[in-house]
């Protein structure tokens, strides 16, 4: 074999390797981005699919239980609206680390897969309130220090 049918073979598998692991790492790292409004109509077909789901847990639905595993929680997340109790909602299943600012009605992304009727998380992030929203006229801004926000910028 001469040298350039070496080097056209030996370039040929370099640029099949690194397009294999290019659509392997796509592949692996893909995962469909919903929120809750968009994921009901689509749950059916996203079966055992890596999702991402945005909403909010529903007032009154968490339940936890500590185990060695971690935190089991169990809990529903509704719409952006009110406490995300109103409309439908999906059941949420998490064993795990807990974030900090998880809390009922606060705003979540789920991700995991959806099967059974309930979404499988593996993990869960939290969104924190904005310290900077200006406060009611007289009330102190959020942030506890007793100053009030101002909303000059």
């Amino acid at each position: 074999m001469n040298r350039n049918k070496k080097f056209g073979v030996g370039a040929t598998l370099l640029i099949g390797a690194i397009a294999y692991l290019v659509y392997a790492g796509v592949e692996t790292g893909s995962t469909y981005y919903f929120t809750i409004e968009e994921f009901l109509p689509k749950r059916d077909t996203l079966v055992n699919q890596p999702v991402r789901v945005a909403g909010r847990v529903a007032t009154g639905s968490l339940k936890k239980q500590t185990s060695a595993k971690g935190t089991e929680m169990s809990f529903a997340i509704g719409d952006f609206v009110g406490d995300g109790a109103t409309g439908e909602a999906v059941a949420v299943q998490y064993t795990g680390i807990v974030p900090d600012m998880f809390a009922e009605g606060r705003d979540v992304i789920i991700e995991g897969k959806y099967s059974d009727g309930i979404l499988k998380a593996q993990t869960i992030m939290t969104s924190c309130p904005s310290k900077y929203e200006p406060g009611k006229e007289g009330q102190p801004a959020p942030g506890g220090d007793g100053q009030q926000a101002s909303s000059k910028y």
